[in-house]
């Protein structure tokens, strides 16, 4: 009895920040390079966040100093709403403390640990405070915090709190000197994040300036913002029995029925009703005194009763539009098809799956496709192999969509994005860096992935079928002038021109120009012919130093530069022909080829294609 009592006098409660003062790995701080890369990402997740609940597109400054041999100076500065005074010691300096835990909607940051972490991080090894200013209105002044963490009570302890000159109209400035590297040239980088950061939110602007000042701009692809998550009840699929048991518990509700409508979403007074009918309960029960086997038949009540999906307006995803041009922005590549699923629900909470995959251009062919992992618009760097959107990759068979998989991950020139917007991401640890293999959430990332791979193995069967269809043209175009020629000198004429015999023989669609001169003038004959048998629909220019005359049908014109565009729409049904006619008072002898676009090159003679 006395040791039991000797024990009890050694026991005490320790404060969630002596906790990661000693266990600081957890969260991601565990080499020097990371520790960097951890920073940068909490600090811009909060200014990406801030910046898009109060509708400004993102301008986002991220300065790195060497301040000694091993310690790095991190500045990040923003164009946000700023932060009231009253709130800036506890959002910096003090971990657990936020306004997105317990809100049902989707956002960067969730635990409210981040920053302060990074804050935590800094004073333990530079040993010197968090630098903080942050302005509200340009009329407001700007507030100046020098701030440490006390670990044993997790509160702010602030060394210096003034109002200073901020050349700013608003936003907030972030200073900490940490132990740290930069490290280039490697995957898991400050450059790669902000790289794959500027892919998922291509409305905002984020500029780096390298500790040897190199200047980095990531320039915005959009001024589009993204829609605003709206906050939401949880949904009933998929909550936890426990966590039902609770929310009885602590209703504030007289009745089940108000408890039902009061508590979840998508649940409405006659879904009430046969929730409480197949859980045999009356819809007047008093939720506090709702017994463990009552609450296990409400609980499967929710799989049997037919509740509506989730709502969306809780999630904001980046959409395909803005995933393509974001892929399109930071990589050179030949195609890009993307995909979003509708959103799904995970222990009550909604989720969305998007994905897309870009090929060739000049990305790696022998090499292990690039897997870009986002949780609610955030790069996910470390821990890939850990990841359920890598699981997911790895459980499809590529080999039946063209690429090659000798195990794993698939080899070939592709990227592979897989973005997962929820209102509660789970996470694999405190670090937010792998998501968890929850059951729906991985088969919906497989059915994304199903769906881009099926167009992508349309897309390279298509590009199989042109390149066969490049070899045989490139068979006749060796073949037919031979015999042209020997025809021509047999018949003692000129050789022919076999330009449409060979679109005839491939199937093509036929171009050509034919000029003939009219005293000082030329006039101008653009015949088009669809030899193939389906049909099509493209645009043919003329660029040109000089006015046209007289155009039929008439054009569109497009000024460029000292020269003129002009645009014919056209649309040929198989065996279909149709002539654009035009005059020239000038030397039309020089005259560049007429060009196509919406049409391959493969498929169309006399003529140059350019991409859509």
């Amino acid at each position: 009895m006395v040791i039991a009592e000797e024990l009890a006098k050694k026991q005490k409660a320790i404060s969630i920040a002596e906790f990661f003062e000693k266990n600081r790995q957890i969260l991601g701080f565990d080499s020097s390079p990371r520790c960097l890369l951890t920073s940068v990402k909490e600090a811009v997740d909060n200014s990406l966040d801030a910046c898009e609940e109060a509708g400004i597109l993102p301008d986002i400054h991220i300065k790195l100093e060497n301040a000694s041999k091993d310690n790095i100076t991190l500045i990040v500065e923003d164009n946000g709403p700023g932060i009231v005074r009253e709130q800036i010691p506890k959002v910096f300096a003090k971990l657990l403390y936020g306004s997105r835990f317990h809100s049902v909607k989707q956002s960067r940051g969730q635990q409210g640990i981040g920053i302060s972490a990074a804050v935590l991080y800094s004073q333990l090894t530079s040993g010197r405070p968090a630098k903080i200013i942050s302005k509200i209105d340009k009329d407001a002044p700007a507030h100046y915090f020098e701030l440490l963490i006390n670990t044993q009570t997790n509160e702010p302890e602030i060394l210096v709190d003034k109002i200073t000159e901020w050349d700013r109209l608003r936003g907030t400035r972030i200073e900490l000197e940490m132990e740290a590297s930069y490290a280039k040239g490697r995957r898991q980088s400050v450059y790669e994040y902000l790289k794959d950061t500027a892919v998922v939110n291509p409305h905002a602007r984020i500029t780096l300036i390298e500790p040897d000042n190199n200047v980095i701009v990531f320039e915005r692809a959009t001024d589009r913002m993204p829609v605003q998550a709206a906050e939401i009840l949880p949904h009933p699929h998929g909550i936890e029995l426990g966590t039902l048991m609770k929310m009885l518990r602590y209703s504030e509700t007289d009745n089940l029925d108000e408890f039902l409508r009061g508590s979840f979403s998508r649940i409405g007074p006659q879904t009430s009703k046969e929730i409480c009918k197949k859980a045999g309960l009356s819809p007047d029960a008093d939720p506090k005194s709702i017994t463990l086997e009552e609450a296990k038949r409400i609980h499967e009540a929710f799989s049997k009763v037919k509740i509506l999906a989730p709502a969306t307006n809780c999630l904001s995803p980046i959409t395909e539009e803005l995933i393509r041009k974001g892929l399109g922005k930071e990589h050179t590549v030949d195609f890009i098809e993307t995909t979003t699923r509708p959103a799904s629900v995970h222990s009550g909470h909604p989720f969305q799956v998007e994905a897309g995959i870009a090929y060739g251009g000049n990305l790696p062919k022998e090499e292990k496709v690039e897997i870009l992992r986002f949780a609610n618009r955030v790069p996910l760097l470390y821990q890939q192999g850990a990841c359920a959107i890598t699981h997911a990759v790895e459980n499809l068979n590529w080999k039946n969509y063209s690429l090659l998989q000798p195990g794993g991950i698939p080899i070939g020139p592709a990227i592979i994005l897989v973005h997962v917007a929820s209102t509660h991401v789970p996470f694999t640890s405190e670090s937010k860096e792998a998501i968890a293999d929850v059951p729906e959430i991985v088969e919906e990332i497989e059915l994304a992935l199903k769906d881009i791979a099926r167009r992508l193995k349309l897309y390279l069967s298509r590009q199989d079928n042109l390149e066969k269809r490049r070899e045989k043209e490139e068979i006749i175009y060796h073949i037919l002038p031979r015999i042209a020629k020997k025809v021509g000198e047999i018949l003692e004429k000129p050789t022919p021109d076999i330009t449409p015999v060979v679109a005839k023989i491939m199937g093509n669609v036929f171009v050509q120009r034919v000029v003939q001169r009219n005293g000082k003038s030329c006039d101008v004959e653009i015949r088009i012919k669809n030899y193939r048998d389906t049909v099509h629909h493209f645009d043919l220019h003329e660029t040109l130093p000089f006015p046209i005359e007289s155009p039929s049908p008439e054009p569109k014109k497009i000024p460029i530069g000292k020269q003129v565009d002009y645009i014919w729409k056209i649309s040929l049904k198989p065996g279909e022909q149709k002539a654009i006619v035009y005059k020239l008072l000038e030397d039309a002898s020089n005259l560049p080829q007429p060009v196509v676009e919406g049409i391959e090159q493969e498929l169309i003679t006399g003529a140059k294609a350019v991409r859509v």
